[in-house]
């Protein structure tokens, strides 16, 4: 018998996934596949710090993140919080189904650069209009992600931009098989 509450059982069925495949979450923990789908934007008032090259290039304890079934939030930095200075526009653009076209920006800091990454998307659309013109980062390009003062882990499979701390249980998509999730 599951102790599974029966909306995860639900998104993890949907998935393709047995119960005793997903760990339950212990304490001080949450589950990913706790989050919704679509996608739920929440306030974040841990410190979080982007660090690139020896900078620290994003710094605020008032990010935005964004939950989604199987994945590890995203993190969103006002652009005041950015170092703007280390934003290089890109030509990528890409559509996301929920948020609309995202822009992309190549980072770079004295003789190192990341292509493509960080992404904002300069209009987004209901209801998810507050991360206009907001800054995420693909933490696998990034020296370190810390959310207070741990760092974080790279979603897997280099597609999304979700930061893993020790407070989320997964299995978390990005891993090869997991594209349907």
């Amino acid at each position: 018998m599951s102790n599974h509450p029966p909306e995860r059982l639900g998104r993890l069925r949907a998935a393709g996934l047995a119960a005793d495949q997903v760990p339950r979450p212990g304490p001080g923990q949450r589950s990913v596949w706790d989050y919704p789908r679509p996608p739920q934007l929440l306030p974040e008032s841990r410190r979080l710090r982007v660090v690139f090259a020896g900078a620290v290039i994003a710094d605020t304890r008032r990010g935005l993140q964004l939950c989604e079934t199987a994945s590890p939030p995203t993190y969103y930095f006002p652009l005041e919080d950015v170092a703007a200075e280390a934003l290089v526009a890109s030509p990528r653009r890409s559509l996301c189904e929920w948020k609309g076209q995202a822009r992309y920006f190549d980072v770079a800091v004295a003789d190192a650069s990341a292509a493509n990454a960080a992404w904002c998307y300069p209009q987004a659309r209901a209801p998810f209009e507050a991360l206009a013109g907001w800054i995420a980062f693909m933490p696998a390009a990034m020296e370190a992600c810390l959310v207070d003062d741990e760092q974080a882990l790279p979603q897997p499979g280099g597609f999304y931009g979700g930061w893993i701390t020790e407070d989320l249980t997964g299995p978390f998509k990005g891993l090869p098989g997991t594209l349907h999730w």
